[in-house]
């Protein structure tokens, strides 16, 4: 394979700290009918040692058409960001604002408005620009970032939402990475991506979503504030621009696909059928890897209805409807994004105590009383 160049500064000395091999397109979701197999692309992170940003090594693949829903906890953590970022005086009502939003949907636009923002009109710059998980998604980072810059009024703030590689490292979500996903940031690469489109982080907004996602400010000219600051320093100290730290990655990913496999080879063996929801990306790599099939796992539900029809890329594995997923009445529900848990919790009391959070090893809802015994997850550990 040729070496990578950096996304961002174009530098070409960096390590490969994670790689899931061959894996099909995340976004992909073939018909039900169509039998395979699947085209399979590389999958790998690449750190550049220059800056510090972890990305894609390399992509090949083809965006598709997004066929997400957007969980209710992504919205209410956008409620809660606007609510903090208006508090904070440094967005004033009335203020004109141009959104870079995620492929996967959702808009911050109409909450907005709902405090007196409002959309520039095209090819005006912008007081306020906002890229909620967008920026993660252009292959060229500097060119992306240098865009944004650019629609700024002199005085304008750009408002960019990640999740942290902090979080993806702390918490072992090695399946973070993804096809179409390009960058992986801490908020040390931000700050230098940002100096170099001549932009300092003023201020920033921690949220619990993923597990830890960061909302930053950024404008001409100002201060960094001791909350930015607090973050270079714990994430730094986490090492997230240290390969050998970053690596471990491939551990928790070995440990992850070896534990779900063993998991559900068990509860076939003892007559149990198993389903899933959360036909999302990052639960492809996951069931590509372990090796599931139709036999293991029966389906995964999904709330998004253009997903109703076909099957989990590169298994045979069948989306389904969530009502569909009730009168199947399966034993256990294995959940692919544990952030759905309490919306899928109210939305379908009928499954309350079958619900298995399945990352790192999968893990029965703590707040029922079918727990796992900690002897069964060292099993499973192994």
């Amino acid at each position: 394979m040729l070496t990578p160049i950096c996304r961002s500064c174009r530098a070409r000395r960096g390590e490969v700290v994670l790689d899931l091999g061959k894996q099909p397109a995340s976004d992909f979701f073939p018909d039900a009918g169509d039998a395979g197999p699947d085209p399979v692309y590389p999958l790998r992170m690449w750190l550049c040692a220059e800056c510090d940003l972890a990305q894609l090594a390399e992509d090949p693949t083809v965006p598709e058409e997004p066929r997400g829903v957007e969980p209710a906890a992504l919205v209410a953590q956008a409620k809660d960001a606007i609510g903090r970022v208006m508090r904070s005086g440094l967005v004033k009502p009335g203020a004109r604002v141009l959104e870079y939003g995620s492929p996967h949907g959702g808009s911050w636009l109409p909450m907005l408005a709902e405090h007196g923002l409002q959309p520039v009109e095209p090819g005006e710059r912008a007081d306020i620009v906002v890229d909620c998980f967008g920026l993660m998604h252009s292959p060229d980072q500097h060119a992306a970032l240098a865009e944004r810059t650019g629609r700024l009024v002199e005085n304008g703030i750009l408002l960019l939402q990640y999740h942290s590689l902090a979080t993806v490292i702390r918490n072992g979500q090695w399946n973070a990475l993804r096809h179409g996903h390009y960058a992986y940031y801490s908020t040390g690469a931000i700050a230098r991506m940002l100096a170099i489109a001549g932009l300092t982080p003023r201020t920033a907004w921690r949220f619990d979503l993923y597990g830890g996602t960061v909302l930053l400010a950024a404008g001409r000219g100002g201060q960094v504030d001791p909350e930015v600051r607090a973050l270079f320093a714990e994430e730094n100290g986490s090492g997230v621009g240290d390969p050998r730290i970053v690596r471990s990655l491939q551990e928790t990913a070995s440990n992850s696909i070896t534990a779900l496999r063993g998991w559900l080879q068990r509860q076939r063996g003892t007559g149990k059928r198993v389903f899933g929801y959360g036909a999302a990306s990052r639960a492809v790599a996951l069931l590509a890897a372990a090796g599931i099939d139709n036999t293991m796992l029966s389906g995964v539900a999904d709330a998004s209805q253009s997903k109703w029809g076909r099957r989990m890329p590169g298994t045979t594995i069948p989306v389904i409807s969530p009502a569909e997923l009730v009168r199947a009445k399966p034993d256990s529900v294995l959940l692919f994004v544990p952030d759905l848990l309490d919306e899928v919790r109210t939305a379908l009391p009928a499954l309350d105590g079958r619900w298995v959070i399945a990352e790192p090893v999968p893990t029965e809802d703590p707040t029922t009383r079918r727990l796992v015994p900690p002897a069964r997850l060292a099993e499973d550990k192994q």
